[in-house]
């Protein structure tokens, strides 16, 4: 009988599986895991609010100026209009901040129950 060693080759490649792993991640379905999940919903939770006061403030801070304006440039015929016009200004910049408070707070409300959730899921 003749002496016939039967051998098994297999060659490994860490770089190559790695970018077969790195391709086929792109096609998967992307799943969002629950902590990155929660950090997304915990950020946009103040964005709308954020972006209200601001256009409230600015423009709260635009008529301030244009009252400023009135008072200053044309005194004699636009003071009481331009000290009205400047007063409207000051509740426009005074109420950003209270604005961004309420819906900010509404906001939270709305997206408490899915973070208490997420919370809940992830001190598992």
């Amino acid at each position: 009988m003749e002496d016939q060693k039967e051998t098994f080759s297999y060659t490994y490649s860490a770089k190559q599986q790695q970018e077969i792993e790195n391709i086929r991640k792109k096609y998967l379905p992307k799943e969002e895991d629950p902590m990155e999940q929660l950090r997304r919903l915990d950020a946009g939770v103040t964005k709308p609010g954020t972006i209200a006061a601001l256009i409230t403030g600015i423009l709260g801070a635009l008529i301030l100026g244009v009252g400023m304006c009135c008072t200053m440039v044309w005194a004699d015929t636009m003071f009481i209009p331009g000290i009205l016009i400047g007063l409207v200004g000051i509740a426009g910049v005074a109420a950003a901040y209270p604005l961004y408070s309420h819906i900010t707070r509404k906001q939270r409300e709305k997206v408490a129950p899915e973070i208490l959730r997420l919370t809940e899921k992830l001190r598992r």
